[in-house]
């Protein structure tokens, strides 16, 4: 396979990620953490490519990328109230939520009855995430290996296993979202991150 590195200034850029995501291939794209990797989240087949292109356990859980909070009803069933106020509150930014999942994402995204949710701050993620609709996103990388802060460190990796790179220059890095189980009365942090449990305290 050839992978294609397209500049995020290309006006043809996001129509060439869509071509390629319909007909289920994988596009790495930049985000306000590092570069991920995604998917048509509905696309069990093309989830399931995401495991393969990165040597990726199975059963690691793929999070989904949304273009904003209004894509959370396309993909998670009875949302708690809490959980819409943090999307409000937080989103765009590095607060993945967990949520009850809706019974038609494939199984490639999540085997358990909920699935990790968020919207990135960053430009050229969101404009494909409102574009593509929700995908299953997870770090443009071998498995193990470090996570990629701009196309050439994805290529180097990922050439010849994947569709497209969007070249959007250097993403800004630092640490992984907050991640918070919505699935109860309180959030409670699974993985500590930017957004302290105080800050999520005080906003649910």
């Amino acid at each position: 396979m050839k992978t294609q590195v397209i500049s995020a200034k290309s006006q043809n850029a996001i129509q060439l990620a869509l071509e390629i995501l319909s007909a289920g291939g994988l596009v790495a794209f930049p985000t306000d953490t590092v570069y991920g990797l995604g998917a048509l989240a509905f696309d069990g087949k093309a989830v399931e490519s995401i495991y393969t292109a990165k040597d990726r356990p199975i059963e690691k859980a793929i999070p989904i990328l949304i273009g904003d909070a209004r894509g959370l009803d396309k993909i998670a069933s009875n949302i708690p109230d809490m959980a819409r106020r943090l999307a409000a509150r937080f989103w765009p930014g590095p607060l993945t939520l967990i949520v009850p999942k809706l019974p038609t994402l494939p199984e490639a995204v999540s085997a358990t009855d909920t699935v990790g949710v968020r919207v990135p701050d960053h430009s050229v993620a969101r404009a494909l995430l409102q574009a593509a609709g929700p995908m299953a996103v997870t770090s443009a990388n071998i498995s193990g290996r470090s996570s990629p802060a701009t196309a050439d460190e994805v290529r180097a990796q990922l050439g010849g296993r994947i569709a497209l790179i969007i070249d959007g220059g250097r993403a800004p890095g630092g640490i992984p979202s907050t991640l918070a189980d919505c699935t109860g009365r309180q959030p409670i942090v699974l993985r500590a991150g930017p957004i302290s449990l105080e800050q999520l305290l005080a906003a649910a």
